[in-house]
């Protein structure tokens, strides 16, 4: 096997014309970074499908280009004119640049596809403290932009902070909330100790070796080099990986400028930066609850949202990220879906009945009522269960249902009208069932007799349409309101 591996560097080294030691290691940890990309199913929801657009330089689609030494220390003579870091070309940043561009260039196309989403917002940050805009590189070797990516040592997030420096600058965990993970506010916490660290070595080389190592680390390595102050000063006294570390960060600067030229093209992104925005909550919502009432597929949400530990934002002014027309729709109808979701909660809590919870996928044509005769139930308890927008439903939308059970476990066979078809049996069996305790109607409190209701303290049209079992929008329309309308306590309301 040693053999083989020593086959392969020599052919390896023929063919890009670097040195061994230029090679790096599988247990590099930018390297392993990179493959996170590979690993987290969750980022397979960031991307469209792949297209493969033609090279501006006309080069076959499967074509590496290979170029000598002078031409990568001409283009980074480009960069480094207009950047204050000390952008050189050498052996070591040739590694670098050859991992991003030669050795991992599907992952690169898939963190320039990703860099869509986070970039401008990194270079919003990093102006507002008028540091350098490269810095924004610095998230491509700690993380490869993967925002759930964890080092061995436990480092966390796009930045990748450590437990304590995060709380240094602002960075919460709980066990719902992990902030190293949070795109904003992680980014924001990175700007405040780049912008520290360059107080304290007042040089930006420097400050790349501390975040890496710490400042402890680098103040060692200067008493060892004799008093020297920069990087490749001190860089034979800084552990392996630091001595890695700036050379890998300009080579980033390389790869995410000159990818083009190496015919590499970004992923395109199924969203960018200027596709989404944030809305807080005032109420705790589930991804679940969230997919279902906005009809977003889960993972997308899990994507835009990698800070939420166990998929639940909890109350208390958290934000949730989402494609800007999901938010839109959302603010329009924020309290309804608040109401739908307390309304499924006080009916699990409240049940005395042993239930199935069934999920629903409405197929073309259908209606609610075809949809509550098919399961025993009213439409009623569907829209108490489930939000149930303006426009009604539409095909592929997901409902949840509830169904009793009987003492055996299986649902009831009066659950479902005698008139569903074959196909329709065949499609319940791919439905997602979960034993939980749930109430499958809401059970109308008064008489069904009935015909008018005296409004009391506390009640609104939703409470009073949950007592008799009838919809928000039948009681509006059998007593002449609308939303706007407010209840008088006292005031009379037609039931029918």
């Amino acid at each position: 096997m040693k053999n083989l591996k020593h086959i392969a560097i020599f052919v390896f080294t023929a063919l890009f014309g670097i040195t061994k030691s230029q090679i790096l290691t599988p247990d590099d940890p930018i390297a392993a970074m990179l493959d996170s990309l590979e690993n987290k199913k969750v980022l397979e929801m960031a991307f469209t499908k792949p297209v493969h657009p033609k090279n501006k330089f006309n080069y076959a689609y499967d074509s590496i280009p290979k170029f000598d030494d002078f031409i990568y220390e001409a283009r980074l003579a480009k960069l480094d004119a207009a950047s204050p870091f000390d952008l050189v070309y050498n052996s070591h940043v040739r590694g670098f640049i050859d991992l991003y561009l030669n050795r991992k260039r599907e992952l690169m196309s898939r963190m320039l596809g990703i860099s869509q989403l986070y970039y401008p917002m990194f270079e919003q940050v990093l102006d507002r403290y008028n540091i350098p805009l490269e810095l924004k590189h610095l998230a491509v070797i700690e993380s490869a932009l993967n925002p759930n990516a964890r080092s061995h040592a436990g480092a966390q997030g796009l930045w990748q902070f450590m437990y304590p420096t995060g709380k240094m600058y602002g960075l919460n965990v709980t066990s719902y909330v992990d902030q190293r993970s949070d795109p904003y506010k992680a980014t924001v916490a990175a700007a405040e100790y780049l912008k520290a660290l360059y107080d304290l070595f007042n040089d930006w080389q420097m400050v790349l070796a501390a975040y890496n190592a710490g400042p402890g680390t680098i103040s060692k390595a200067i008493r060892r080099s004799g008093g020297k102050k920069t990087y490749w000063e001190i860089r034979p006294f800084l552990p392996r990986e630091t001595q890695g570390y700036v050379p890998a960060f300009i080579a980033a600067n390389y790869a995410m400028t000159y990818y083009a030229e190496h015919n590499i093209y970004p992923a395109v992104p199924k969203k960018t930066y200027f596709e989404v925005d944030t809305v807080v909550l005032k109420e705790q919502m589930t991804f679940s609850q969230i997919s279902l009432s906005l009809d977003i597929p889960y993972d997308e949400i899990k994507y835009f949202n990698p800070q939420y530990r166990k998929d639940i934002i909890p109350a208390g002014g958290n934000a949730l990220c989402l494609p800007k027309s999901k938010i839109g729709f959302f603010l329009t109808n924020e309290q309804e879906i608040y109401a739908a979701i307390k309304a499924q909660h006080e009916t699990e809590v409240e049940t005395t009945v042993k239930e199935v919870q069934l999920t629903h996928v409405v197929k073309s044509g259908q209606r609610l009522s075809d949809i509550a005769r098919k399961y025993g139930v009213t439409v009623a308890d569907i829209k108490t269960w489930n939000y149930i927008g303006k426009k009604g439903i539409r095909p592929g939308k997901k409902l949840v249902i509830y169904v009793p059970k009987k003492d055996d476990g299986k649902v009831d066979n009066l659950a479902v009208t005698k008139s569903e078809s074959a196909s329709d049996t065949t499609d319940n069996k791919k439905l997602a069932v979960n034993s939980s305790p749930a109430k499958t109607a809401v059970k109308n409190t008064a008489s069904k007799n009935a015909t008018t209701h005296k409004v009391k303290s506390g009640e609104s049209l939703y409470s009073i349409s949950k007592k008799y079992g009838v919809s928000v929008d039948e009681l509006m329309q059998l007593n002449k309101l609308n939303k706007n309308s407010k209840l008088a306590i006292g005031q009379t309301l037609k039931v029918r």
